[in-house]
């Protein structure tokens, strides 16, 4: 019942970061890739450019806010997905690429582009 409750949630604040993405001019283009490597919540398009996004969600604060949870591995899983995509999806070798983190804390959202680099 718990893993349900949770799942629920993340599909929601997953849906809540595209729609938040959606109004701030970038188009949706995949949700939930997943590769051997590893899984990738949003995959979106701003002009010439691939945003892979990372959702975050923290309903308590007591273990840091979901900003912090970006750990190094993370960062690692979602660079290999991200080039497992680009070579399974040719269509945009010419764009540029960035990761971007969209992190929920309560009722706060937080974008933050560039959460890290290749």
């Amino acid at each position: 019942m718990h893993d349900n409750v949770s799942n629920d949630r993340g599909r929601q604040a997953e849906a809540d970061a595209a729609d938040f993405l959606t109004a701030q001019g970038l188009a949706l283009i995949s949700t939930n890739f997943h590769s051997r490597f590893g899984e990738i919540d949003l995959i979106m398009r701003q002009s010439d450019t691939l945003v892979f996004v990372e959702v975050k969600l923290r309903t308590n604060n007591s273990y840091g806010d979901s900003c912090e949870l970006l750990s190094i591995s993370k960062q690692r899983k979602l660079i290999a997905t991200a080039k497992y995509y680009l070579v399974s999806n040719r269509c945009y070798h010419t764009y540029n690429c960035r990761f971007d983190l969209v992190a929920f804390n309560n009722s706060k959202i937080s974008w933050i582009q560039n959460a890290f680099y290749v």
